[in-house]
Formats: structure tokens, sequence, C-alpha cells
């Protein structure tokens, strides 16, 4: 796998024109009728676990650190440049869960709205170092950096990448890392970032595009 842990090096994924408005073929659930099994499962696995750490189970809390801690905080990498700032942000989002579980009232999945969460508070982490920069006049603040899931980037195209998505909108760069790197599908992302899924497809493609041109 490339850089990300994705399927095909980065310039070959960016470079590509073929399907340019996604590489994922997304399910439909309108296409058998509804959702599958799988998808039932899962929906029934979140709600049990929002309504667990709802009712205060502490083992709720842990179980939902172990299957999403490790994933958490490579995103949580990916915007905010280190490891020590992505365990910081991660353990704030928990903490953030904790406090306003009762708010949570099931429009969007539990995780997703856990997410939403996690991108809100990297972006406040993101705003408060820039603020300390310049209070301090400190230039040495290093640029965000992408965390592989996987070995084998080649330097020169890891920097270039990490420059070029630098330059992105704040929604092209969050699309293009859940959707690219962490896997996500685009009606996951609509709830993170709160769009629509089409507005999600089309950011994906304009990022895309625009990293295409800086590439």
């Amino acid at each position: 796998m490339g850089t990300m842990g994705l399927a095909l090096p980065w310039k070959a994924r960016i470079s590509s024109t073929s399907r340019e408005r996604g590489t994922r073929v997304e399910p439909s659930e309108h296409l058998a009728g509804g959702p599958d099994q799988a998808t039932m499962d899962a929906r029934s696995a979140d709600a049990a676990l929002a309504a667990a750490c709802r009712s205060g189970d502490l083992g709720a809390y842990e179980r939902l650190y172990l299957t999403h801690g490790a994933r958490m905080k490579n995103l949580a990498s990916n915007i905010l440049g280190n490891p020590s700032d992505a365990e910081d942000a991660v353990q704030e989002t928990f903490l953030k869960v904790q406090r306003s579980i009762a708010s949570f009232r099931g429009q969007s999945s539990f995780v997703t709205w856990i997410y939403r969460i996690l991108i809100n508070t990297c972006y406040d982490a993101r705003r408060s170092r820039l603020r300390k920069k310049e209070i301090a006049n400190d230039d040495s603040l290093e640029t965000p950096r992408l965390e592989p899931r996987a070995p084998g980037a080649h330097p020169t195209l890891r920097m270039a990448l990490e420059r070029a998505l630098e330059k992105l909108t704040r929604h092209q760069r969050d699309v293009f890392l859940l959707y690219e790197v962490e896997g996500f599908r685009h009606a996951e992302i609509a709830g993170m970032l709160e769009m629509t899924e089409t507005a999600s497809k089309n950011t994906l493609f304009q990022a895309k595009k625009n990293l295409r041109q800086m590439l």
C-alpha cells in the first residue's frame, strides 16, 4: 500500500482521471431495498455503545477507546502534525464526550458524533497554537505532517504532498484525509463535517483537482 495505506501511490491516486469523483464504489441501501445485515448490526452496536456510555458505564468508554483510539490518533496527527498533540486531542475528545453525552440525540451515529468532536478539538488546538506563536513571535512552528499507516513513501513526494495539503481549504483537507487516508464513507464524512453527502463528494473532487495542479 502507499504512503497512507492507500491502494495506489499518492501520485497515481491524485492524478487519476478515470474516476475523479471517487475512487471507491460505496454501497447503496436502496439497491437492495434497505441496509444489509452487517449495516444493521453495526447500527445496533453503535446505539448500544451510546446507551452504555450515557448510563455512565466506564467499560463502554474503554471499549470505545480500544476500538477507535488508534484511528482517532492517526487522524489527529494528520491535522495537528505530531503524535504528542494528537494524544492530547484524543484525550480531550473523550473528556468532552463524557461531559456532553447527555446531549447526544442519535441524529447521526455515535461514532460519527465523536469524530466531529475530535475534528473540532484538533482545530481548536491548532488555533490556540497559532495564537501562542503570534504572541511569542516564534517561527519554529512546524507544518502538520501526515502520519502514514504503511511505510514506503518517497521523502520528496511526501514533503510535497504535505505542503500541498496545507494549501487546501480546511474542508478540502478534512474530506481528503477522512476519505483517502482514514477510509470513511461519504455518508460518514457528511455527518462528521455537517455537510451533505453530495457536498463531501464534490469537495473531494475539488481537493484532488487542486492537488494535481500543485503536484
